[in-house]
């Protein structure tokens, strides 16, 4: 089916609606730079500009903003990219902003998220696939969510921090740290309360699996000793599997932030 472009629309020369069946609705703007792929709609009243690429089968709903200029202070231009991956569902008033050179120069965002309504995602940040963002859920610039993460409404994460792969964020959380793999975070402050348990078995996590990294946890952060020798012990323990090693990895990572830890406002 042919593209469908309303004509209150504008859709400005240079930008390319790279396939068939986009939809653009009434009063959206779509900058010069600005690529759209196969099946991708979007609805009324939104704005999508700046050097921004976006997949198949996303959908914007009304007053998103979409690779606007971003907010920083010392951005003044340059090189600043937003990619968007395929099959993402942004609802209303979402805002994501593009990279700046004074970080990476680009956001990514992956597959299969879903961004309720008023979420934000900052400059230089790397979303993940199969991502949920719930209403008001916002992130700083220069960090990164993994793969199935959950955020929860109006909770929020500080710069630079990383969000590993299936870990779940509460409602009303300030996350100002590292959060490991697997794990959940809640508190106005935010700290770990144990792992992510509802969102694994909703994966189909084998039992085995959940077991190994109760243990990983567990020894992870047991009151004896110093983290840095918690951490060598588990290496030396389950080293040889795979899901602990997820969380050895995103450990032993470099990092801006200290790790949340239980009990503690990530000390």
């Amino acid at each position: 089916m042919p593209n469908k472009i309303h004509h209150t629309a504008i859709v400005s020369d240079g930008s390319i609606l790279d396939g068939d069946e986009i939809e653009i609705g009434p009063y959206s703007i779509i900058g010069p730079k600005v690529i759209i792929g196969d099946n991708s709609k979007v609805h009324s009243h939104c704005v999508i500009e700046g050097d921004t690429v976006i997949g198949k089968n996303n959908q914007f709903s009304p007053f998103s903003a979409i690779g606007s200029f971003p907010q920083h202070s010392k951005f003044t231009g340059g090189t600043s990219k937003l990619i968007i991956g395929d099959n993402n569902i942004f609802r209303e008033h979402v805002t994501i902003h593009p990279g700046t050179e004074i970080g990476s120069k680009i956001t990514t965002i992956g597959n299969n998220g879903l961004f309720m309504v008023g979420c934000h995602v900052a400059h230089d940040c790397i979303v993940g696939d199969n991502v949920i963002f719930v209403n008001g859920a916002v992130i700083g610039g220069h960090v990164e969510i993994g793969d199935y993460c959950y955020l929860g409404g109006y909770s929020a994460v500080h710069q630079f921090c990383r969000i590993g792969k299936h870990a779940i964020i509460g409602a009303s959380t300030m996350v100002e740290g590292d959060v490991i793999p697997f794990s959940s975070v809640v508190g106005a402050r935010g700290k770990l309360s144990g792992l992510n348990l509802v969102g694994l078995k909703r994966r189909s996590f084998k039992r085995d699996d959940i077991k190994l990294l109760r243990q990983v946890y567990r020894l992870l952060f047991a009151p004896e000793g110093t983290f840095t020798e918690r951490l060598r012990e588990v290496e030396e323990v389950f080293g040889n599997k795979p899901l602990a090693n997820e969380i050895l990895n995103f450990l032993n990572n470099n990092s801006h932030r200290s790790i949340v830890h239980p009990g503690s406002n990530n000390s």
